[in-house]
């Protein structure tokens, strides 16, 4: 046989053997991380979080001495079953689009008496201290487990919140001229052998948001929307946003209403 034909048909078989190889791998891995996650979710320390939060909802705490339970997260005054899964809207109270966070803030300034700055310096948990704000958050989503998420942002301030969060998702910024949609703009997406969604589809939305809040076991945590977010931005070195603000609520109006439709399964569990 012709050495240069010998040549080139050895190279052809190569060529065509290693997008099979690549695939097998892939679903290799795929399998090994369904397991993983299968083998985490026998037993969520988030439900230890969530029974948490229930007690302090209920609580008398503050300088009113009263509890959450008259909190009007959208559907009505101590209302939880589904509340969470249509976050964010806009509240005509406050005139403004907020998500479960900010609302619950509001609710624990206007009715327990506290004052914002105190109850916002632990919004997320730390080595020996615990975040009241990640319990509350935890049991008011566990109350829209089995519900759809219902963000259709159909309100003048909840559209141009959506829109607000669109650009924010699109937008390359900081030193590594990066943005959301590089990662999570397009299908087959991966980094460090973890998938990354689509979040400009209902599919890959809904996959995001079904789960937060989520234990994360590799920070020993429950992480909130809020915190997921801001991390995102830290990561892809932009200036990091403040808690509970505008661009953080945009982004999730823009996410949520994306994943309108989807069954919530929250407290989810993560690497």
């Amino acid at each position: 046989m012709n050495r240069r034909l010998l040549q080139t048909l050895v190279t052809a078989a190569f060529a065509a053997a290693v997008p099979l190889t690549a695939l097998a791998q892939d679903a290799k891995v795929a399998d090994e991380l369904a397991k993983y996650r299968e083998a985490l979710a026998d037993g969520n320390p988030a439900d230890l979080l969530e029974v948490r939060g229930e007690a302090l909802w209920a609580e008398k705490r503050g300088p009113k001495n009263a509890s959450l339970e008259q909190c009007d997260l959208g559907l009505g005054p101590g209302k939880l079953e589904g509340a969470y899964a249509a976050l964010p809207k806009y509240f005509k109270d406050t005139g403004k689009v907020m998500d479960v966070e900010s609302r619950l803030v509001h609710c624990m300034v206007t009715l327990q008496g506290f004052k914002a700055e105190d109850v916002t310096k632990n919004w997320y948990s730390k080595p020996g201290t615990e975040s009241d704000i990640e319990a509350l958050v935890t049991f008011i989503g566990a109350r829209s487990n089995g519900m759809k998420i219902a963000v259709p942002a159909t309100h003048p301030e909840e559209a141009k919140m959506a829109k607000m969060g669109e650009y924010i998702f699109y937008r390359r910024s900081g030193p590594q001229d990066f943005s959301c949609a590089i990662c999570h703009g397009q299908e087959g997406k991966r980094i460090r052998l973890q998938e990354l969604g689509n979040l400009t589809t209902k599919e890959g939305a809904g996959t995001a948001m079904k789960t937060w809040p989520s234990y994360r076991v590799s920070q020993g945590a429950v992480w909130t929307m809020q915190r997921r977010l801001i991390d995102c931005m830290r990561q892809a070195r932009w200036p990091e946003p403040n808690y509970l603000a505008d661009s953080i609520v945009a982004l999730e109006t823009f996410l949520q209403k994306n994943a309108t439709g989807t069954v919530m399964e929250t407290p989810g569990i993560k690497r």
